[in-house]
């Protein structure tokens, strides 16, 4: 059976340091030491295995409730006893140019920390070593950690636009490359590459609001001296959602050149056709003539009409062939 806490202790001073193994005697010794939380950490739990921790640290029941179902948006919600934040990282896997957001959810609160992890992108045990190497940024209790959260999340978006950036750019080339032969895969490219960078953007853009909202230091649980660090997520937040937002146009750009393509070449196709058959109209209307078998004709009865009959026909397709091919119908 897997275990639901995947990670559980009590900081002090920036410390990782033993606790009793029962929620609530720990939060209680977090709670009296005064320089102290509580940290816990769970992955995709049932709605059983939360009931104990929702009740031991008074989680409210809607915040509880979008925890378990999951499937939210970024957003921050503000309770009496706590904070509720929700976080989407994404994840690229390069092989099948797939783009998937998993989910964080974070409970703040006066001296304890409770994660709730969905999916296999949310990157809280880099995130736990990466404090607990550094004891000065965890002294600063939960806002430290919601803070290093973030930073994490939003760091990666940058990455992973990166990532597409280099991605895309190679699909631009391919898509000028095949101007010459456009075909119908390549349409069902860019469409696939649009809906990966969509579904970046449900991820990172309703995060601006929330994060905005804590660069302002009136949130609650949350320190006004770390006003500072959640400002430089939010700047990296802005910059990886517009170059979201590049790529989106970039494959907008994409399409409509591809599309013009498809259609210059139709045309092409079209005027060759139409050449051709200009060209077989001529002989066709000339031995349809001759095959109406009338009695009265002048040319009927001449010794070279036939060969010059021929040249004659053949005389106007080479002369049509050569306007056609000057005006690059051919």
């Amino acid at each position: 059976m897997r275990p639901v806490i995947v990670d559980s202790a009590i900081y002090r001073g920036g410390r990782r340091t033993d606790g009793p193994a029962d929620l609530s005697d720990a939060l209680a010794e977090a709670r009296a030491t005064g320089d102290a939380f509580l940290w816990v950490g769970l992955y995709e739990p049932t709605e059983a295995e939360f009931d104990h921790v929702s009740r031991e640290f008074a989680l409210h029941p809607l915040a509880v409730e979008d925890a378990l179902k999951a499937h939210q948006r970024p957003k921050l919600e503000i309770y009496d006893d706590s904070l509720f934040v929700v976080l989407k990282p994404v994840v690229y896997d390069a092989a099948s140019d797939r783009v998937s957001a998993d989910e964080l959810m974070v409970f703040i609160g006066d001296s304890f920390v409770v994660t709730v992890r969905h999916g296999e992108g949310a990157p809280l045990k880099a995130v736990r070593d990466r404090l607990e190497a550094e004891p000065e940024v965890l002294g600063h209790g939960p806002t430290a950690v919601l803070y290093a959260i973030g930073d994490a999340v939003v760091d990666h978006y940058l990455d992973v636009a990166g990532e597409l950036q280099i991605d895309l750019e190679e699909l631009e080339t391919s898509v000028f490359d095949s101007a010459s032969a456009p075909s119908t895969g390549t349409a069902e490219r860019i469409y696939t590459a649009k809906r990966q960078v969509l579904e970046f953007r449900r991820a990172s853009g309703p995060l601006v609001g929330p994060m905005a909202k804590l660069t302002t230091g009136l949130v609650p649980f949350v320190h006004d001296e770390a006003v500072p660090f959640f400002r430089d997520v939010n700047d990296h937040l802005l910059r990886a959602n517009e170059q979201v937002e590049g790529l989106d146009r970039l494959l907008s750009d994409m399409l409509s050149a591809h599309l013009a393509q498809m259609g210059v070449r139709q045309n092409d196709d079209m005027r060759k056709i139409s050449a051709w058959a200009a060209m077989a109209a001529v002989p066709t209307m000339v031995a349809g003539i001759y095959g109406m078998n009338f009695d009265h004709m002048p040319e009927l009865h001449w010794v070279a009409s036939y060969p010059t009959v021929l040249l004659l026909m053949a005389g106007i397709v080479v002369g049509l062939y050569a306007l056609f091919k000057r005006r690059g119908w051919m």
